[in-house]
């Protein structure tokens, strides 16, 4: 494999060796990924004690009402789901139309085809919940193509095999650092943007409650509502137990949405996302350090990283 860049130089081998190794994992009946992944999985609990410190924490905070015993189960099981998440990455390569529709169960289909037949810019929010990756593979294959955000991969080979996957479908790909007005002509030529925005946003964000906590949240969706005049559709990926695959669910459109207020329309997001992760907690990434920033004056959440030696 290559793309006649220089990636079959044999300094990047050791990168196309694991993209194989992912290529390959992804050809695997789903039932038998999904017992090495929850098996390799609870490994990884065992090992990266500061992410289970970090996901501890969140799950403290955000499952605050649950018993103890109960957060600890959700942990576990996160972790489980981690494992598959990671080892089925790349079932999404190069996938078959006819494997996705085996795989992924479409629900609420039509709270997102109406909108796209009436020719309505869509915007999908699309929380960071584990399925997200095979989610967006089975957007892209079964739903609609779409456009997307992308941050560049350090790896090149790497870099390359992901772009190529998530563009399989006709998708199209923004960078970052890319011009936003070039993103707002593809939303309003009634391309659906799949939205990741609910990840710690750094001192660039908005700090509304999520969970009942302050969290520096990423105030775009509601600007990019406004300025493309899209409808904002809230959109889940949820493994199914037992290998069994996932479910690619749709809620109607948020309305009304926006408000004209961006405090209030990243707390209004925020509050979807929240409803949701309590219907399916295991499957939320709490690893994430969602409350890293904390507003001036207020001690930190997480303890500090140790340092490599």
């Amino acid at each position: 494999m290559g793309d006649g860049n220089g990636l079959r130089h044999p300094r990047h081998w050791p990168s196309w060796l694991v993209v194989g190794l992912v290529y390959a994992l992804g050809r695997l009946p789903f039932p038998l990924l999904w017992a090495l992944g929850q098996g390799f999985g609870r490994v990884a609990y065992l090992l990266a004690r500061e992410r289970r410190a970090v996901a501890r924490r969140n799950l403290a905070i955000c499952l605050a009402a649950a018993a103890p015993e109960e957060r600890e189960r959700v942990l576990r099981a996160h972790f489980g789901w981690l494992g598959v998440a990671a080892l089925s990455q790349g079932v999404g390569w190069g996938i078959s139309r006819a494997r996705l529709g085996r795989l992924v169960r479409v629900r609420n289909r039509a709270c997102i085809d109406g909108c796209i037949a009436a020719g309505r810019p869509v915007i999908v929010l699309v929380p960071h919940f584990v399925g997200l990756e095979l989610g967006g593979a089975a957007f892209t294959g079964l739903v609609h193509s779409g456009v997307y955000m992308y941050q560049k991969i350090r790896d090149p080979v790497v870099d390359w095999q992901v772009k190529r996957a998530r563009r399989q479908y006709g998708s199209v790909s923004i960078e970052r650092s890319d011009d936003l007005r070039g993103l707002l002509r593809v939303i309003k030529q009634g391309i659906p943007f799949f939205y990741l925005p609910d990840q710690d946003a750094g001192r660039r964000g908005l700090f509304v409650p999520f969970c009942g906590v302050a969290a520096s949240t990423i105030p775009m969706l509601g600007r990019f509502a406004a300025m493309s005049g899209a409808l904002v559709i809230p959109t889940f990926a949820r493994y199914l137990p037992w290998g069994q695959g996932l479910e690619l669910i749709f809620d109607p459109p948020l309305a009304p949405f926006p408000s004209g207020d961006p405090q209030a329309d990243a707390a209004r997001m925020n509050q979807v996302i929240e409803a949701r992760l309590h219907t399916m907690p295991e499957q939320y990434f709490w690893v994430h350090r969602r409350f890293k920033t904390r507003p001036p004056g207020e001690p930190p959440i997480y303890p500090p990283k140790q340092r490599r030696r």
